[in-house]
């Protein structure tokens, strides 16, 4: 049997919902500020003017990770939309998602190894811009 002309697409394609990629400046920050002590979470400033903003704990349900990626794409959930908890009679306790350590990687990405023991993420910056533009785009907001 022969696999050809047989792709692998995300949800947003196979719904037509297909959009271009953000290349070149958009992608390439000039600042980038992990207000790790504050808890409230990171910014960035692009190359092309835009602005970044995302609190720790949707970054935690962002993550990019192959684990993570596969669990959203398979329970149908965006990047940064936590997985719902079941209901229960006493809910326990869980610290917000915070990052322990935060390291640069190259100059394509970061990692955070977060509070829950969870550090296999690499977001790049290719996939913290796009997936702004993405949520920004969804929400209705010009220019996000």
């Amino acid at each position: 049997m022969s696999h050809e002309g047989i792709r692998i697409v995300s949800q947003d394609e196979a719904r037509g919902e297909e959009r271009p990629k953000l290349t070149g400046d958009a992608i390439r920050p000039a600042k980038v500020k992990v207000d790790k002590s504050g808890g409230t979470g990171v910014v960035i400033e692009w190359k092309d003017g835009h602005r970044s903003s995302w609190n720790f704990a949707w970054l935690r349900a962002a993550c990019p990770c192959a684990t993570c990626h596969e669990e959203r794409e398979k329970e149908g959930r965006a990047p940064g939309l936590v997985k719902p908890k079941p209901a229960s009679l006493l809910p326990m306790y869980e610290a917000p998602p915070r990052p322990v350590e935060v390291t640069p990687v190259g100059n394509y990405a970061v990692r955070f190894k977060w509070n829950d023991g969870h550090e296999a993420g690499l977001y790049s910056w290719d996939y913290l811009r796009n997936v702004c533009d993405a949520e920004a785009k969804k929400q209705g907001v010009a220019g996000a």
